[in-house]
């Protein structure tokens, strides 16, 4: 049986002053980073090897392969999504240490006051740290919850010439699928494109193991699912009947429902994945202390990079959303 994940007061947290003194100068913000990238020692990030110079003299490279060709120089933002960043490794610290702490999200004009930094430069720096948080999801053997929720603006409080005038509800709004092991309370979701038969029940059955039970509403496109399935009856005011409910993954939709109606002035379509893999990303190491939670966003930003280019290509942004 999966041992039971430490309460809230459990969780060993840090305070602003802690991480003023912990990354009080430059140098020991980058010695931090390196740290919890490099847990066996700095290696190149085009060959592998250990054999590397460190302290080179260089603006803003730390490193230099002893056994590339050209003897390549680098530094620990090169290989992640830091590289070709200007900022500061204390901007970057700090900016992690707020990233991961803020449940409902930090919105990119709130990160620009806090870090003294451009607000365009706080919104890349977000969607970077987002772009960490994407992982190889895990196959759930269950028990499971299945669940579909809905992220946007409400028509009627569209301007006019902006209304699709094609109904209510989930109108408009972009889908997002869920799912959650009860055993580890670890979810996943992910924008999806329909919420028929086909897309969500592909959704469950790749996430999870032929074994594993799935407990959802009564949404007609979970009915014949290739899974053990029990489903409460939401359209008749049934929430809970035994083991049969949801509402674990309902509390997880809770936080990214607020964010978008809170922390944040728009959450379009084109980044939601994002916002996503951000907030299942820290619902899933919630039971780990700050510090943990924060040295596991810098070993997964390992081998990603988004350049501000493809971020805003196709959307017609020129300094970033306000989010």
């Amino acid at each position: 049986m999966a041992q039971k994940a430490p309460g809230k007061h459990q969780r060993k947290g840090l305070t602003l002053l802690q991480i003023a003194d912990m990354f009080g100068e430059e140098g020991s913000a980058r010695q931090w980073l390196e740290d919890q990238r490099w847990l066996d020692g700095p290696y190149c990030p085009h060959c592998g090897s250990f054999n590397v110079k460190v302290g080179v003299a260089h603006k803003s490279m730390t490193h230099r392969c002893n056994d590339c060709p050209k003897k390549s120089m680098f530094s620990v933002r090169v290989g992640t999504v830091m590289q070709g960043s200007k900022l500061p490794y204390r901007v970057w610290a700090v900016g992690i240490y707020l990233f991961t702490t803020n449940l409902k999200g930090i919105s990119s004009m709130k990160l620009h006051r806090e870090l003294g930094i451009g607000q365009k430069a706080a919104w890349f720096m977000l969607h970077r740290l987002r772009e960490a948080y994407s992982s190889k999801d895990p196959i759930f053997s269950g028990p499971v919850e299945a669940d579909e929720t809905y992220i946007g603006g409400t028509e009627k409080n569209k301007h006019s010439h902006k209304k699709l005038k094609s109904g209510r509800g989930a109108v408009g709004k972009t889908a997002v699928a869920g799912i959650r092991d009860r055993e580890t309370g670890q979810v996943v979701a992910k924008v999806v494109d329909k919420t028929d038969a086909k897309t969500l029940q592909g959704f469950v059955t790749g996430h999870t193991t032929e074994c594993a039970t799935v407990y959802t509403d009564d949404a007609s496109a979970y009915k014949g699912i290739n899974r053990t399935h029990e489903a409460v009856r939401h359209s008749v005011g049934e929430y809970v009947r035994e083991q049969a409910h949801a509402n674990g993954l309902e509390s997880f939709w809770a936080p990214l429902k607020r964010a978008h109606k809170g922390t944040s002035t728009k959450l379009s379509p084109k980044h939601l994945n994002r916002y996503v893999n951000e907030f299942s990303g820290r619902h899933n190491v919630r039971p780990q202390s700050t510090i943990d939670q924060m040295s596991g966003v810098v070993a997964s930003m390992e081998g990603k990079r988004l350049r501000y280019v493809d971020l805003i290509a196709g959307n017609g942004l020129s300094s970033g959303a306000r989010t």
